[in-house]
């Protein structure tokens, strides 16, 4: 979940219980969210990853492994 702004946070504040979401922000998740959007924008550098021409899940599992040994191998 993405953190509120402060006027957004303020307008529901002033429309009570008719505010709509409610105003929570659980930073732990939003940690954990950020890891795996980050993970996949990796993966995607990869061509064949980001097109997803394998036909096979097995070929695809492994091209997502080997792009992972690739990144992990330069960080």
């Amino acid at each position: 979940m993405i953190p509120w702004k402060r006027d957004e946070i303020a307008g529901r504040q002033r429309q009570g219980s008719r505010g709509g979401r409610p105003l929570g922000f659980d930073a732990v998740a939003y940690k954990g969210r950020n890891v795996v959007e980050r993970s996949f924008a990796l993966a995607k550098r990869r061509r064949g990853v980001a097109t997803r021409y394998d036909k096979l899940s097995l070929t695809r599992r492994s091209a997502i492994v080997l792009a992972a040994c690739f990144t992990w191998t330069k960080i």
